[in-house]
């Protein structure tokens, strides 16, 4: 029959094929099989070089990873260029382009993310252990990853934040030196010596563990409030992660405790109520004034 006849001519040509591409097949494999050797060789030699520079752990995979993709990617397309006689390396290039194209758009969020993560990686500032914060998180890094980054918060809880977050908004790094600046408003009555109450803010303070004596503590009356004269208190201290908050209390409580001593009022707010008539005291109802 014709199509009994049209099929095996097919497989025999296939197969014919098969037969003679055989070298091809063996070669490329051979190729694919240098290549690994290559690439593992290359990642150690990677590893060797970049362990002598002062590099975060994150940029140090990520170089080895780039050793090893190149190589792989080299042999890859060496492999196919030999195995398909007919793919030349030009059509091969091209076709890789529109499918780069397509595959950038696909993934375009892990790209993002990813490319952030190396440039994170790359700028000195924000490393593993300092704490930061960055659109409502805060906490400190544990780990930075080439796509996410691990900020653990004071209570315990782990967020992940994709890394283009964290490189397309503003970031405050606390820990970025090993001291920092802090403020707290105190406010005291109307009727008391600004004089006394600066040398019991300023006793009270200095009084604090944590403070940094060699840096310069400011008391300064800064506003007639309401019901009180505010004084704005600054001083330094360590800048390591939950003592910043722990520091601020002590600093209050030691304060409380000094005007306190010094009979110094912290006064609550006053408010005076005004009237347009007369309003009887002391009547009972149904009495006239």
């Amino acid at each position: 029959m014709p199509i009994i006849e049209i099929l095996s001519n097919q497989i025999n040509e296939m197969a014919a094929g098969l037969i003679a591409s055989l070298p091809a097949i063996a070669i490329g494999l051979l190729v694919l099989a240098v290549t690994w050797l290559v690439a593992r060789g290359a990642g150690r030699i990677a590893r060797a070089i970049v362990g002598k520079a002062e590099l975060r752990p994150g940029l140090r995979s990520l170089i080895d990873r780039l050793v090893r993709l190149g190589v792989w990617l080299a042999g890859i397309l060496t492999a196919a260029i030999v195995m398909i006689p007919d793919l030349s390396p030009a059509s091969l290039f091209a076709g890789l382009g529109i499918g780069s194209v397509a595959i950038g758009f696909a993934f375009k969020d892990i790209f993002e993310n990813f490319l952030a993560g190396v440039l994170i990686m790359l700028r000195k500032k924000m490393r593993e252990g300092d704490t930061i914060e960055c659109e409502g998180v805060l906490g400190t890094v544990e780990h930075i990853a080439l796509r996410e980054t691990y900020v653990r918060h004071f209570s315990g809880e782990l967020t992940i934040m994709p890394n283009s977050m964290l490189f397309m908004n503003p970031v405050e790094i606390w820990t970025d030196t090993d001291a920092r600046r802090y403020d707290v408003t105190v406010g005291v009555a109307y009727d008391t010596d600004l004089d006394a109450a600066d040398a019991a803010i300023r006793k009270a303070v200095e009084s604090v563990d944590h403070v940094i004596a060699d840096k310069p503590i400011q008391i300064l009356a800064s506003e007639f409030n309401s019901s009180s004269v505010d004084f704005h208190v600054r001083w330094w201290a360590p800048s390591t992660g939950a003592a910043t908050i722990e520091n601020r209390d002590q600093v209050i409580r030691a304060i409380k405790r000094e005007l306190d001593a010094a009979g110094i009022e912290i006064p609550f707010p006053y408010i005076t109520h005004t009237f347009k008539e007369r309003v009887p005291l002391g009547t009972k109802p149904g009495e006239s004034a």
